[in-house]
């Protein structure tokens, strides 16, 4: 015994060690390719209704110029709130603070975020800007008088509300933040594009600053983030926003491909322009550290926005039901599909 093996036991093994080899092979595939895993299927994604989003930016309008520190501004706020609990958020934070504008003054700031599956690590952030123009200083005239925002403003928040309708029938994947950024659109006259001075562009997106040095959660991160900003004029075209390709090539291409996948390739155009200056997407990239991408139109005429841009010409008549419907069902769609 011992170290030793007699002559049967040494047979026997011969004899046994490779029937037992091949026992307790597993099966495999013929060509002894491994079979792919089938992921579960996913929920059909709901259908985004383009009139309600109509009727919200509406809604929107209908308060009057939505400008930080005005009974308006106030109004729409608590609707805002009131229409992210009833969407059934499991949290809807109200983030308020003080900010320093352009000429030093300061103004009241009250970023509102809700959130849906809590529990889950993983998150989405969609967010838009809420507050508009106080000056309308791409106009001719009336130049000191706030501007409706029914695009630039109005037109990202009815879309994310008509969203939030659905979101609390998604049980699967991340969870997702709704981001609705004050004090955005208060920046330095003429320095929107290109601006009159080097700092002209740290005047702007003073509540998507706020929020990502102060996030709602300590230390939130999310997968990636999508800002829609001017999504309802008619006729729009999204091109693929330079910031956004710098940060987040990967989602603004996943983005472009479900828009066309799901037959709205005509408004998301497959080519990149350069013809933002700043935007709420930037500080949350740079500063909070999340990967955020811009829906924005371009227009080729100005070679930047609409021609309505920061004038009184930003009214209801701008907004187009097709629009809304394009960026709304491609959104909700990405967000549907992640797992």
């Amino acid at each position: 015994m011992g170290a030793r093996m007699n002559r049967i036991g040494r047979l026997a093994l011969t004899v046994l060690l490779p029937l037992a080899l091949v026992t307790c092979k597993p099966d495999a595939p013929e060509g002894g390719t491994t079979p792919p895993t089938v992921q579960p299927e996913l929920p059909p994604t709901p259908e985004f209704n383009a009139d309600s989003a109509y009727v919200l930016v509406e809604k929107q309008v209908a308060f009057g110029p939505r400008v930080p520190g005005t009974a308006a501004h106030r109004a729409c706020a608590d609707w805002l709130v009131q229409r992210l609990r009833a969407a059934g958020a499991d949290t809807v934070i109200e983030q308020t603070g003080t900010v320093t504008i352009y000429n030093g003054n300061k103004l009241p700031l009250r970023n509102l975020i809700a959130s849906w599956n809590v529990q889950a690590r993983d998150r989405i952030l969609l967010f838009a800007h809420y507050d508009t123009r106080p000056f309308a200083d791409k106009d001719k005239e009336r130049m000191n008088q706030p501007i409706d925002g029914a695009n630039d403003g109005g037109s990202g928040v009815g879309v994310l509300l008509e969203i939030a309708r659905h979101l609390a029938g998604k049980t699967h994947g991340p969870g997702v933040d709704i981001l609705f950024t004050d004090v955005e659109d208060h920046g330095q006259p003429s320095g929107a594009i290109g601006g009159v001075d080097e700092n002209s562009s740290d005047t702007w997106c003073l509540g998507a600053r706020y929020w990502a040095k102060n996030p709602h959660v300590p230390d939130y991160k999310a997968r990636f983030g999508i800002l829609l900003d001017m999504v309802g004029a008619r006729d729009a075209r999204f091109y693929k926003e330079a910031f956004s390709m710098r940060q987040a090539g990967h989602i603004v291409n996943k983005v472009w491909r479900t828009a066309a996948a799901i037959g709205h390739g005509d408004r998301f155009v497959d080519e990149v322009k350069f013809f933002v200056g700043i935007d709420d997407h930037v500080p949350v990239h740079d500063i909070r550290g999340v990967p955020a991408i811009d829906i924005i139109e371009y227009d080729p005429r100005t070679n930047a926005f609409g021609p309505y841009w920061h004038t009184h010409a930003d009214n209801m008549e701008v907004i187009d039901r097709e629009t809304l419907r394009a960026v709304g069902r491609t959104v909700l769609e990405v967000v549907w599909k992640e797992r």
